[in-house]
């Protein structure tokens, strides 16, 4: 799911680290209150003044979410068993299943989306080492339903059942006042980039992508698993990565320009693999671009050159690799959900489900 970014003017504030420590608790504007109830665990990011963005497949909805997040002093605490530090912290007694993490870069803190006896809620984790689940009976939120949602049906294909209204929101992000959905819709077109105002206008954008996929030596409707906004030569980027896995970069500027848009395929990261996050950060001077896997471990991917660079048109067979250079992180296995702390650091959520921990990390 998208991670902290450094690159747009209107975010550097909070993307440098600035904490606001006394947020304002007035009422937010295009938001009201009112009961949330969510029916899956997405993609979360932070919009600013302390709004969560969080994604809901099931109902293919995107909620914004006025957390009213106080800045506390302290450090973020790790946990070498954070299943059962929420199920101590907040009286549990059903299985736990944890979503993805966010932190807020106003105050620290992070959130996390869990779900348990048939519920999905809420978690906050501050520095203080606090914890406490969100209350939404009465909270200020706004709505978006996701046009061309698929159906809410298992589908077969190929010998494969899945059901793909789970992936109508795969990654949801905020930029220059906007927010910017990937899912999979139900049209012949079925990979979407969505671009709407922020808190939530009616004026929905909506374009279709394609890829030329070189794992696979052809081009393909494939969907968006994760992705960053960013500058590249200049130019307002989306630079996304997809199953098995390549990394792709589309011209914002031609979202909603066009109805289709194939991205230049810039690194084909190896097949067999589905990217998780991503986090842009900058170190020595040079950008670079935290990518954790499913299968092939936590990338630090280079952008020197990537402006430039034209794309793969011939296949890259057996599982290898080409196009913008990387390097796989040793040590950092495991890696289920990540976000950026803070300027020079990274918050991870790495085991597998039923046995979490929570750890911190240096930017590498």
């Amino acid at each position: 799911m998208l991670r902290s970014l450094l690159i747009f003017p209107a975010l550097l504030a909070v993307a440098a680290g600035a904490i606001l420590t006394t947020p304002s608790h007035a009422a937010m504007p295009g938001l009201k209150p009112g009961k949330v109830v969510l029916e899956s665990m997405g993609p979360m990011t932070f919009a600013g003044s302390g709004v969560l963005l969080l994604g809901d497949p099931k109902a293919a909805t995107v909620y914004a979410i006025n957390t009213e997040d106080v800045a506390s002093e302290g450090k973020l605490p790790e946990f070498d068993n954070l299943g059962a530090t929420l199920t101590d912290a907040l009286k549990l007694s059903g299985e736990l299943k944890i979503g993805d993490i966010a932190v807020n870069p106003e105050t620290g803190n992070l959130f996390v989306s869990i779900s348990t006896d048939g519920a999905t809620k809420l978690v906050r984790i501050g520095k203080d080492g606090k914890i406490g689940e969100l209350d939404l009976d009465q909270i200020e939120h706004a709505r978006k339903v996701m046009p061309n949602a698929p159906k809410d049906a298992p589908v077969t294909q190929r010998g494969r059942t899945r059901n793909p209204r789970d992936e109508s929101i795969t990654d949801v992000a905020f930029f220059d006042g906007k927010v910017l959905v990937t899912g999979v819709a139900a049209k012949d077109s079925p990979s979407q980039v969505l671009e709407f105002p922020y808190p939530f206008g009616d004026n929905t954008v909506t374009t279709s992508v394609e890829i030329f996929h070189a794992a696979h030596g052809r081009v393909e409707d494939a969907t968006i698993r994760t992705f960053v906004p960013m500058s590249i030569g200049g130019e307002p980027t989306l630079l996304a990565g997809f199953t098995c896995t390549p990394l792709v970069r589309f011209p914002i500027a031609k979202l909603g320009a066009e109805e289709k848009v194939r991205g230049t395929t810039v690194a084909e990261l190896g097949n067999r693999n589905q990217p998780i996050d991503m986090v842009v950060y900058e170190k020595g001077g040079a950008t670079f671009v935290l990518m954790n896997n499913t299968a092939r471990g936590v990338m630090k991917i280079t952008t020197d050159g990537i402006s430039e660079r034209e794309g793969l048109t011939d296949p890259v067979k057996g599982g290898g690799t080409a196009g913008q250079p990387f390097e796989t992180i040793a040590g950092l296995d495991n890696v289920l959900q990540m976000d950026r702390l803070d300027e020079n650091h990274a918050v991870l959520l790495t085991g597998t489900d039923g046995s979490w921990a929570l750890k911190q990390i240096e930017l590498p």
